[in-house]
């Protein structure tokens, strides 16, 4: 019987003509004849040579001695009592295995890590530039046709207000847009504090109930709302008293066809070239009412809902207005808010920004489109706001905030 070669590409071991060696005889145990075998040692299944038994001339008791083999070798040379020559391919045990090193997880910024998120803003920004350019194009073409030049001289982007609107922006229409900007901002940063912190480091308490606590971001947050809602209510009431209503609530159905006039207008880069000081377009009229007449009231109405000024055991007001429903509006309405200031703040500047800030921030301007394009008060006024907001920015931190907070209630670490 044979097996497996030793070497590679040998042949079957063992070679042809080797057999195991028989066993030594047991020492003390006679034989078939009767004779006592002596004890020898002989290697258990060490193969030999077959050979042919030597009878002694004469029969006598003696001991059987088998004969001793040689070093057996395979037909290469290679001594049998050398270490096989494969490779081992046995596992070795739990303690001799080597586990590699376990990789760290990289950070994650949501559902994505940040070379995730790079590549995201890579690709989505290219595809909305790839995007804008084909619109562009598009609505180029689509103007320049026959169609397109009647639309334009039909709806040029704005149509003729009421008879008896004002002109101009009077003195405290800037103050209130200052203002409302400088609490808007604040409001955008305490909403996102409120809406992210987890183990709030400072609680504010009113002192006709010590038990109701809030944090004291979100009593920041709630006090600028209040102030916010009497700022709106001036806005509102005035606009009313001097008549600038007029400016920002449609008053023609017009506003739509004219709208998507200037939409398109803005589209296709050749921007609309209204006078801002005595007509706004019909895109911006519409933005305007939309922001003052229903973004800010649905600001106000869920987060009055979100509040501790909402009763608690008033169940049929409660089961009509869930405060599930509250929270699922609120904060896409400060969405909106900032995209509309994005966008507001981008049109200032890129539609000309020294007339544009004369006119919100030093109430100076003219029916001429061109006038005060090159006077700089506007700008200083707009600078100085920046820096106010600014400083409101930094300053607005527990250690500042509690101090003001204990005037109108109790300050407590839990």
């Amino acid at each position: 019987r044979r097996g497996l070669p030793r070497v590679a590409g040998g042949e079957p071991w063992p070679p042809a003509g080797l057999a195991p060696a028989a066993r030594a005889a047991t020492a003390g145990a006679p034989d078939a004849e009767g004779a006592v075998a002596a004890p020898v040692e002989a290697s258990v299944d060490t193969p030999r040579p077959v050979e042919a038994p030597t009878l002694p001339e004469t029969p006598v008791a003696a001991s059987v001695v088998p004969a001793v083999p040689t070093a057996a070798v395979t037909p290469s040379g290679v001594p049998l009592s050398q270490p096989l020559p494969f490779t081992r391919t046995v596992w070795e045990g739990a303690a001799a295995r080597t586990r590699p090193a376990s990789r760290v997880e990289p950070q994650r910024i949501g559902p994505f890590t940040k070379l995730q998120w790079a590549g995201a803003v890579v690709v989505g920004g290219a595809g909305l530039l790839f995007a804008a350019a084909l619109a562009v194009a598009l609505v180029r073409f689509l103007l320049s046709t026959p169609w397109g030049m009647d639309f334009l001289a039909v709806y040029p982007g704005e149509y003729h207000l009421p008879e008896g609107a004002p002109v101009g922006f009077p003195a405290w229409l800037g103050w209130q847009h200052f203002f409302n900007v400088f609490l808007m901002v604040l409001i955008i940063r305490t909403g996102l504090q409120v809406r992210t912190e987890k183990r709030p480091s400072v609680f504010w308490s009113p002192r006709s109930n010590n038990r109701r606590k809030i944090s004291l971001n979100l009593w920041f947050h709630q006090s600028l709302d209040i102030l916010w809602l009497v700022n709106g209510v001036i806005f509102v009431v005035l606009l009313f008293l001097t008549g600038q209503w007029m400016r920002i609530v449609p008053t023609s159905w017009e506003v739509f066809p004219n709208a998507v006039s200037a939409g398109l207008q803005y589209v296709s880069l050749d921007w609309p070239t209204e006078n801002g000081w005595v007509n706004y377009n019909a895109l911006q009229q519409l933005a305007y009412f939309v922001t003052v007449f229903l973004a800010a009231p649905l600001a106000a109405i869920t987060g009055v809902r979100m509040s501790g000024v909402w009763p608690k055991n008033a169940t049929g007001l409660n089961k009509a207005y869930p405060v599930e429903w509250a929270r699922a509006v609120h904060f896409p309405v400060m969405l909106y808010f900032v995209a509309f200031i994005a966008v507001h703040v981008f049109l200032v500047f890129a539609t000309g920004a020294l007339r544009n800030l004369n006119h919100m921030y030093a109430a100076q301007g003219s029916t001429d489109p061109n006038a005060y394009a090159d006077n700089w008060t506007g700008f200083w006024f707009f600078a100085a706001s920046l820096v106010v907001i600014a400083a409101a920015w930094i300053t607005a931190r527990p250690l500042v905030l509690a101090p003001i907070a204990r005037l109108f209630g109790k300050v407590s670490g839990r």
